[in-house]
C-alpha cells in the first residue's frame, strides 16, 4: 500500500512549517499544493527538499488545490492520498489511524471525525456542520457526524476518472456525496483537533459567501437525488429476483396482518404525492415508526413520485384541485404572470395533490387489502 500526504495551503505561513515538521515524522511522501499564497509560504517551501509540490496563480479554492493534490499523487502511483489542512488544527500523529484503518478496510473512503467542544468552536460552525450532516444523509443515506472536516483518506482508484463541479469549499461536501452515489464504502474514525485561540486562528472561510456556496450544492445535489439517484437505485432494485424476495418477505411471509401490510401501503402512496418535495421519505419513515408499520414497505409504496410517473402526479393534483376548488379542471396557458396568477396556481396544486394523495392512496390501500386476503388465506390453507 502506497500513500502520500497532500495538504493544500493559502497563506497560512505561520502554521505550514509545524505542520510538514510533524507530518515528515510519520512519513516523507507529502504534496503541498501552493494555492496562490500571497504570504511566505514559497520560502517556507524551501526548507523541506523532499517535498512534492504544486504551485499556480491567483488562488483558486480549496478544492481545484485538493483535485490538483490528487493528479500529482496519482501520476506518482499512489494508492491512497489522505489531505490535512496547513491551519494546524489536525495532529499528524493521527495519521496512523487512518493507515490502520485502511489496511483493515481497503478501497475506503476514511473521514476524521473531530470531537467538536461546544465551548470552543462558534454557534455557527456547529450549525454549519449540523446542516450539513443532516443533508448528507439525506442525500446519501449515511450518517457521518463531521462531514466538514478536511482530514480524510482517499482511495486514489476508486475515484479515478471522476469530473467535479466544485473548486472551493464545497467540493468536499460534492466529493463525500458522490463517491457515495458511485458505491464507495465510506467509514469515519474519531480524530483529535487543536484549538488555538482565537486571536491565532487563520481561517480563510467567508460564512456569508460560502455557506452560500454550499447551500446552492445541497440544492443541486437534492434535486439529483430525486430525479436520478434514488429512481435509479429504485428501478435497479426492481429486478425479477428482488421483487419475488420482496413479497416473500415483506408480504407473504411477514408477521405483519393484512391491515397493516394495506396502511403501510396507503401510507406509503400518500407520502410519495403530497407536496412536501425532500422530505416526503424522512416523513413517510417518521410515521411508519409512530405508526409501527413496515418502514420497508412505506418506503417502496412511497417511490411512487418516480421520473416516469411524475407528469402523470402533477396534472392529475394539478386538475384534482380545479374540481375542488372550483377553478376548472383545465390547465390555463396565459400570458399572466402576476403573482396573484402564481399564488392562484400554487394554491390549486398544493390542494388538488392533497386530495389526489388521499383518494389514490386509499383505493391502493383498499384494493392491497382486498388481495392479501385472497392471496394470503390461499397460501395458508395450501
Amino acid at each position: 500500500m502506497k500513500y502520500c500526504v497532500i495538504i493544500p495551503t493559502y497563506n497560512n505561513d505561520t502554521t505550514l512549517e509545524r505542520v510538514l515538521s510533524d507530518v515528515s515524522l510519520i512519513t516523507k511522501d507529502i504534496i503541498v499544493v501552493n494555492d496562490g499564497s500571497s504570504d511566505n509560504t514559497a520560502q517556507v517551501l524551501e526548507k523541506f527538499d523532499f517535498l512534492r509540490t504544486v504551485s499556480y496563480n491567483p488562488n483558486r479554492g480549496k478544492g481545484y488545490a485538493i483535485r490538483k493534490g490528487f493528479e500529482l499523487a496519482t501520476e506518482e502511483g499512489f494508492d491512497y492520498a489522505i489531505t490535512m489542512d496547513s491551519d494546524g488544527q489536525h495532529y499528524a500523529a493521527d495519521i496512523r489511524i487512518f493507515v490502520k484503518r485502511i489496511i483493515e478496510e481497503p478501497d475506503t473512503l476514511i473521514v476524521g471525525a473531530r470531537n467538536l467542544v461546544p465551548e470552543k468552536i462558534s454557534k455557527g460552525s456547529r450549525f454549519a456542520n449540523r446542516f450539513s450532516n443532516f443533508w448528507y444523509r439525506f442525500l446519501t443515506g449515511i450518517r457521518l457526524t463531521d462531514t466538514q472536516t478536511g482530514f480524510r483518506l482517499y482511495p486514489l482508484n476508486q475515484i479515478k476518472g471522476m469530473k467535479f463541479f466544485t473548486n472551493k469549499y464545497e467540493f468536499e461536501l460534492e466529493i463525500l456525496v458522490r463517491a457515495a452515489w458511485k458505491g464507495i464504502n465510506i467509514v469515519s474514525v474519531p480524530v483529535k483537533v487543536f484549538y488555538p485561540p482565537k486571536q491565532e486562528r487563520i481561517s480563510h472561510f467567508r460564512p456569508l459567501t460560502d455557506f452560500a456556496r454550499i447551500s446552492l450544492l445541497n440544492i443541486i445535489l437534492v434535486v439529483i437525488t430525486l430525479l436520478y439517484i434514488k429512481p435509479f437505485y429504485f428501478l435497479r432494485f426492481l429486478k425479477k429476483e428482488n421483487i419475488r424476495a420482496f413479497v416473500n418477505k415483506h408480504i407473504l411471509l411477514s408477521d405483519d396482518t393484512n391491515m397493516d401490510i394495506a396502511l403501510a401501503i396507503t401510507l406509503g402512496i400518500f407520502m410519495g404525492i403530497v407536496p412536501i418535495w425532500g422530505f416526503q421519505l424522512i416523513t413517510a419513515l417518521a410515521l411508519a415508526h409512530v405508526f409501527k408499520l413496515s418502514k420497508f414497505v412505506v418506503s417502496v409504496a412511497a417511490n411512487i413520485s418516480i421520473p416516469p410517473m411524475i407528469p402523470f402526479i402533477l396534472y392529475a393534483s394539478y386538475v384534482t384541485g380545479g374540481i375542488v376548488l372550483d377553478t376548472g379542471s383545465r390547465i390555463k396557458f396565459t400570458s399572466d404572470l402576476s403573482i396573484k396568477s402564481f399564488e392562484n396556481s400554487l394554491l390549486q396544486y398544493v390542494v388538488g395533490s392533497i386530495v389526489f394523495a388521499c383518494i389514490l392512496a386509499i383505493m391502493a390501500g383498499f384494493i392491497s387489502f382486498i388481495v392479501l386476503k385472497l392471496v394470503r388465506k390461499k397460501r395458508v390453507v395450501s
